[in-house]
C-alpha cells in the first residue's frame, strides 16, 4: 500500500474529532446527498510507517530535515527517526509498534533525555554519519536558510502509531497539558474499499500548541505582535502581497489553518524563510479562501499578479490558498533588502506564532517603525 491522500470522493472528518471520548478518524465517500462510509482496515506492516516518515516527514505536519534513522544512543538504544527543524531544535520520532503506552513512553523519553545533551558538533557528526553531507550544507539545501548559530536549545518527542488507544492519548495529554513537555502522538488511519486502500494521518493535540507550552517558561510576556511567515512560491509571491495588501498561507489545512488566528486589528511583522523580515502590518479582513479576496472590489485572482498558480486548487477549502488582508504600516522592503543579518533574529517554521523575543522586536522598531504608533488613515 502506498500512502495516498483522500481522493477527491473521499473526505475524512475533522482530524481525532472527539478524541476525549476516544472516537477515532472517519472517512466517507460522498455519494449525492449522501455519506457512505468507507471500512476501517489494518496496516499489514507497521514498519511502513518509519518509510514513509523518514521520506516525507510531513505526511505528519513536520517540517523537519531528517537526519537518520536507527540512531545509536550512549544507552544502547535505537532512535527511530531524529531529525531538526528551521530553529535547529531536535526532533525524537519513535514508532510505537506492539509496545504498550508505559513501554513506548518510557523509551521516547529515555531517547530524549539522551538528545537533550547532544552538542552542535556531535549532531554534525551524526548528519554525516548518516547523510554523508555537512549539516550545513543539508540544512541550506532543505530550509534554503543558513544553519542557525544556536542548535539544539530544544527538542520535540512525537510517537508514531498505526492506531491510537485511549491509555497511550491519556499519558501523552498529561505530560504534554499538565507538565508542559514537548510531546505529542500522530496516528495513522487505514481505510479500504474495492480493494483500494487510503491513508489518513492526524496529530492528537495542537502540536504548535504543545511545542509554545512547551518553551512558554523560558519565554518573555507576549509582546501582542504576531509573526507571520509568508514563504515565496508558485502559489505566493511578496511582491503580490506588498503590491495589493495582504498575507496568504495554503496547500494544506496545516498551513492556512494558522491564518485563522488573526482578527481585525492584529499587528505582525511579515517574514519570508530565507530572507528574514519585510514589513509590519495591520489586519483588517480575517482568513478568506484566495477566490473570495477582493482588492479594490476586483478579485484578487483577476489581478496581475507575480505568483502563477496562486489559483490552485481555489475551490478547495483543504488545498486553496487562504488569504488576510493588511494594510502595511511604513516601508516594506523587497526580498533582496530583507531584514535577517547575523545578529541572532527570531524565525520559525510556523505560519503563524507570537513574537515576544525582546532583541528581536527593539531591532524590528528600528527597521520598521514603533509598533504602537496610530495606522495612518
Amino acid at each position: 500500500m502506498q500512502p495516498l491522500a483522500s481522493p477527491p470522493a473521499l473526505r475524512d472528518r475533522s482530524p481525532f474529532d472527539g478524541a476525549q471520548e476516544g472516537r477515532l478518524t472517519s472517512l466517507y465517500r460522498i455519494a449525492g446527498q449522501d455519506l457512505v462510509p468507507v471500512t476501517r482496515a489494518r496496516l499489514d506492516n507497521e514498519a511502513l510507517i518509519e518509510g514513509w516518515v523518514e521520506k516525507d516527514p510531513s505526511l505528519i505536519g513536520l517540517d523537519i530535515l531528517v537526519l537518520g534513522t536507527q540512531i545509536t544512543t550512549d544507552h544502547g538504544g535505537r532512535i527511530d527517526l531524529l531529525g531538526v527543524d528551521v530553529d535547529g531544535n531536535l526532533v525524537v520520532v519513535e514508532l510505537k509498534r506492539d509496545r504498550t503506552p508505559r513501554d513506548v513512553v518510557a523509551q521516547v523519553l529515555d531517547y530524549a533525555s539522551w538528545v537533550c545533551h547532544l552538542t552542535p558538533r556531535q549532531v554534525g557528526e551524526i548528519a554525516m554519519q548518516k547523510l554523508r553531507r555537512p549539516l550545513g550544507e543539508v540544512f541550506q539545501e532543505k530550509f534554503n536558510a543558513p544553519l542557525p548559530e544556536a542548535i539544539n536549545t530544544s527538542h520535540s518527542m512525537v510517537i508514531v502509531a498505526s492506531e491510537f488507544d485511549a491509555s497511550s492519548r491519556r499519558i501523552v495529554e498529561y505530560l504534554a497539558e499538565q507538565h508542559g513537555l514537548s510531546i505529542n502522538a500522530a496516528f495513522f488511519s487505514v481505510f479500504e474499499e474495492k480493494g483500494q486502500q487510503y491513508l489518513a494521518t492526524d496529530w492528537l493535540l495542537d502540536q504548535e500548541a504543545v511545542v509554545e507550552r512547551a518553551v512558554a517558561r523560558d519565554k518573555p510576556l507576549w509582546s501582542g505582535l504576531w509573526y507571520v511567515n509568508g514563504g515565496e512560491g508558485l502559489t505566493r509571491a511578496w511582491a503580490d502581497q506588498r503590491r495589493y495588501g495582504f498575507t496568504s498561507a495554503g496547500q494544506g489545512p496545516q498551513w492556512s489553518g494558522a491564518l485563522k488566528k488573526l482578527r481585525v486589528g492584529d499587528r505582525f511583522y511579515s517574514y519570508q524563510r530565507g530572507h528574514g523580515y519585510v514589513g509590519f502590518g495591520e489586519v483588517v479582513s480575517e482568513a478568506v479562501m484566495a477566490r473570495d479576496f477582493l482588492v479594490d472590489g476586483k478579485p484578487i485572482l483577476e489581478c496581475d499578479l507575480v505568483a502563477p498558480e496562486m489559483d490552485c486548487n481555489k475551490d478547495d477549502p483543504d488545498l486553496a490558498e487562504w488569504v488576510v488582508g493588511v494594510k502595511w504600516l511604513g516601508r516594506t522592503l523587497p526580498l533582496e533588502d530583507a531584514v535577517f543579518g547575523k545578529r541572532p533574529y527570531f524565525s520559525s517554521t510556523h505560519i503563524v506564532c507570537k513574537l515576544s523575543q525582546q532583541e528581536t522586536l527593539a531591532e524590528l522598531a528600528k527597521e520598521f517603525g514603533p509598533p504602537d504608533a496610530p495606522a495612518a488613515e
